[in-house]
Order: structure tokens, then C-alpha cells, then sequence
């Protein structure tokens, strides 16, 4: 027969439809009283026949409590043990991790953990795993936005249910019950769970919202703190969904992908209410890689700003390398290292002819060609633009490759006049991820081609043309 508590979460999960279709769920148990709660409960859901899905659990040992986080381990190997549950756990080395990625101990052993997490799922063919998060983390969670800075989303806090991108579905199935009524139920159940002393320690941040900031709230509230901020992220997350089906039916239309960026359609973006705006600046970042935790909503602000002041080529640089810019009526979303061209900025690299040159990430290839022997408009119908012809006996050798520089001129292929290149691209309208990789190719007099935009008229082919010079430039991804 169920507990008080065993019934709430029961209706909790059957209300949410959390563990829907789910045929194995992976219990992730660390030790401590919600895990305990967490893989106890779900236990007699099974036995009870709430729960079709096999019971699975994983313990992650952080290594960062030496004999502490030993003991941590053998507890929960044990306690699956009696509970007939297979087990896996697994070692990861946090300190190791954060020192590498310049990351904070919390961050470092949140993203390993879950990393591990979802690896022993998918070793078990599980796309379902289950936390022990409950009321109070969403509450600590709430505020550590709020002062970190969020908007609407961020309020909604721990959701009872998140998919990731790979497939894996993490469920929350005690976010409906406090700390309080876990410590509650362990005791009545005579239950055992182990404690981590890190948990006091006021150096992470959590645990002083925890120890020092709720209570003091608290103290000053006429209800619950814990039960209202519930209720507030409930609310947001209802309000989160309205938006984000609004969004679902602009994005496809408004957003194109390519490679590494993403690009917003300013018509459609400045129509939607401003929520919607948000959420399609979320996913922009989302598409192009940034994640969201050291976002604020002071980065959001810049980037509505931006998106409404009429002036091209102004940026909004964000956390962790990423950019986003207006350009030609569109919001440009990538990652500033996809925009560095290489190591041969400012650099002339003469050109192998006939032959290969490496340049940067490029690779140029050279061919001799006779004219006599050549379709030009077979050619010309055909060819893309990492290819271009040139007569030969119009070039000035050698040829030199190098990136685009100050005040470079050329005479564009069907214009009567030479040109700065920058006006030029800007009559053109080309756009900032094509500059930024923009080759120059000239001779000892001239620039006879702007790749991959337009050659010179200088260098063009014609009627009267022998010899054929072939230059085929591809972007080569180095390891």
C-alpha cells in the first residue's frame, strides 16, 4: 500500500503524463535524501503496477570528496542491490575538467554529470532518465535567475519534464513535493540516505540562497516562499508555451540556417509581440550553438535593441565567443571564431602555377588550359563559384593571394570603372560572413579576381584569348 507521499507524486506523474510510453527509466541517485526519496518511491510505483517501465540506476561518483564520495558510491551500489535494481555507476574527474575549460567546480560537475548520465542511458537503450529535484531546488533555481537577471522563461525554473537534443527526456517526478516532506517521508519509511557537507559550504552560490537568502525571505513572507515561487514558475511555464507556439509558426519562415550561422528575417521578427521576440532570439542562439546559462536578460535587451536600430554592421557580442549583428534587413546570429579567417591575415602567399597553395584553411589549384581546346559556354553555364577562368596573356606574373585589405581597388567584371571594394560589397549587398573570408587574387599590377564574388574585367576571357589560366579555391576543414 502507498504512502501519503507516494500517492502525491503518483498523481503528480499521472497528471503530467511524465513517464509516457517510457519502457526503461533511468533513476539517477547520488545518495543524498531526494535521490533516496527519488529511487524508494519510484520503486513502489513499480510494485504497485503505476510504473510499466524498468527500474535502472546510476550513480556518478564527482571525485571530489575523497573517502566521502567513496562510501557516497558503495551506499547506493548497495541499496539498488536490495532493492533488486541493476546498477551502473560511473567516475568522472570534475577538477580536471574545470581546470581545462576554465569552468567553475558546480559547472563543471553539472555538465559531466549529465553527460554521464545520458551515456549510461543510451548503454541501457533508455531515453528516459529520472532526478530527484524537488520544490525548494526550483525555488533556490528561481532566484539564482532572477539574480543572475532572466526574463519569463527563466522563471518557469525546473521544468517537470525537459528533452535534450539527444532524444533523452529528463523527468522531475518530486518537483510536486518540498524538502521538508522528503526528510518527512525518509523518516517515516526509516530510510536511510547519506549527507554531503558541501552542501553547507557558502562558496557556491546556491547554497546561500539556500542557507542564508530563502530563510531570511521567508521571515518576511505571510505564506509559504517555497510554495509561491512554485506557483510563479508554474505560471511561467504556462505563459512559456503560449509564446513558444506562437514562435513555432513564424520560425519557419523567418529563420534560415547555413554552416555555422543563422540568419532572422527582420519583417517577420519586428511584427511578433515582444515575448515572441525573445523566444526566436533564443532559438537563433540555440541553432548556432550558445547555450543559455550565462545569458541575462540585459543580453536579450541588446540584441531587441539592435534588431529595431535601422543601422547595418552593429553587433551584440555574448558569452562564450558568440555574436549576433543586423545586416541588410536581417538579425545574424554565429560564433566569432567562425568569423577569423586565418593565420595569414595581412600575409601575400605567391601562387604555385600550375600547381596547389595552400592558404589558411583554402586550398588554390592552378591549370593551364587552350583556349582552342575549351567550351566557354558550356563552361560558364556549368560552373560554380569556386571556379573562374582568366586569359593568360593578361596577367602580369606572379600571382599572390592575400585577405582583404585597406583601401584594395579592382575593376569589377561588367563595370566601365574601378572600384573600392567596400563600396563595392556594399552596392552588392554582400554580407558579413562572405567578407570575412573574402581571397584577393592579383598579379604584380592588378587584382584580377575577388573571390567568390565577381573576377576583374581586366582578366576577363574573349574571342582573342590562346592560353587559359584556371583558379579553383575551396574551404578545406582542418582537424
Amino acid at each position: 500500500m502507498l504512502t501519503e507521499f507516494e500517492n502525491k507524486v503518483a498523481g503528480f506523474i499521472k497528471a503530467s503524463n511524465l513517464f509516457e510510453s517510457a519502457d526503461k527509466i533511468l533513476l539517477a541517485v547520488s545518495g543524498g535524501a531526494d535521490s533516496a526519496a527519488l529511487l524508494h518511491t519510484m520503486c513502489a510505483l513499480k510494485a504497485e503496477g503505476i510504473l510499466g517501465a524498468d527500474l535502472i540506476c546510476a550513480h556518478i561518483n564527482h571525485q571530489l570528496r575523497g573517502a566521502e564520495a567513496e562510501a557516497d558510491e558503495d551506499f547506493v551500489v548497495a541499496q539498488a542491490h536490495k532493492l533488486n535494481l541493476p546498477i551502473t555507476t560511473s567516475e568522472v574527474d570534475v577538477r580536471g575538467f574545470a581546470r581545462e575549460k576554465k569552468l567553475s567546480i558546480e559547472t563543471s560537475a553539472r555538465k559531466l554529470r549529465i553527460k554521464s548520465l545520458v551515456d549510461i542511458a543510451k548503454a541501457n537503450s533508455c531515453d528516459w532518465i529520472a532526478t530527484g529535484h524537488q520544490k525548494d531546488d526550483n525555488a533556490e533555481t528561481v532566484l539564482q535567475r532572477l539574480v543572475r537577471g532572466t526574463g519569463f522563461r527563466g522563471l518557469g525554473g525546473i521544468w517537470p519534464q525537459r528533452v535534450f537534443e539527444t532524444g533523452t527526456i529528463f523527468v522531475r517526478p518530486l518537483i510536486c513535493v518540498t524538502r521538508a516532506e522528503i526528510v518527512e517521508y525518509l523518516n517515516k519509511r526509516k530510510l536511510k540516505w547519506r549527507l554531503d557537507k558541501t552542501n553547507e559550504y557558502f562558496t557556491y552560490r546556491r547554497n546561500f540562497i539556500r542557507h542564508r537568502l530563502i530563510p531570511e525571505l521567508q521571515r518576511q513572507c505571510s505564506g509559504s516562499l517555497v510554495e509561491q515561487l512554485s506557483t510563479l514558475s508554474h505560471l511561467a511555464q504556462g505563459f512559456y508555451r503560449l509564446v513558444c507556439s506562437s514562435a513555432e509558426k513564424v520560425w519557419p519562415e523567418s529563420a534560415e540556417c547555413s554552416n555555422d550561422s543563422l540568419k532572422l528575417d527582420l519583417k517577420i521578427f519586428l511584427t511578433q509581440p515582444e515575448p515572441v521576440k525573445v523566444e526566436l532570439v533564443r532559438r537563433g542562439l540555440a541553432a548556432v550553438g550558445s547555450g543559455e546559462r550565462y545569458l541575462t536578460h540585459g543580453h536579450y535587451e541588446r540584441i531587441l535593441q539592435l534588431a529595431a536600430t535601422n543601422i547595418s554592421d552593429r553587433k551584440v557580442t555574448l558569452p562564450d565567443g558568440f555574436v549576433v549583428w543586423r545586416e541588410y534587413g536581417n538579425l545574424i546570429f554565429t560564433r566569432l571564431e567562425t568569423l577569423k579567417p586565418s593565420e595569414h591575415i595581412g600575409k601575400d602567399v605567391k601562387l604555385e602555377m600550375p600547381g596547389k597553395t595552400e592558404f589558411g584553411n583554402y586550398l588554390i589549384e592552378s591549370t593551364f588550359l587552350e583556349a582552342r581546346k575549351c567550351d566557354v559556354k558550356k563552361f560558364k553555364a556549368k560552373k560554380d563559384e569556386s571556379v573562374e577562368w582568366f586569359d593568360l596573356d593578361k596577367l602580369k606574373l606572379p600571382l599572390i593571394v592575400h585577405f582583404r585589405k585597406a583601401g584594395d581597388r579592382f575593376r569589377p567584371l561588367a563595370l566601365a570603372g574601378e572600384k573600392r571594394i567596400g563600396k563595392f560589397l556594399t552596392a552588392e549587398k554582400v554580407p558579413q560572413e562572405i567578407r570575412r573570408k573574402l581571397l584577393i587574387i592579383a598579379d604584380s599590377e592588378k587584382i584580377i579576381w575577388l573571390w567568390p564574388i565577381r573576377m576583374s574585367e581586366q582578366a576577363k576571357i574573349s574571342g582573342g584569348t590562346r592560353k587559359i589560366l584556371q583558379l579553383q579555391i575551396n574551404e578545406v576543414k582542418k582537424a
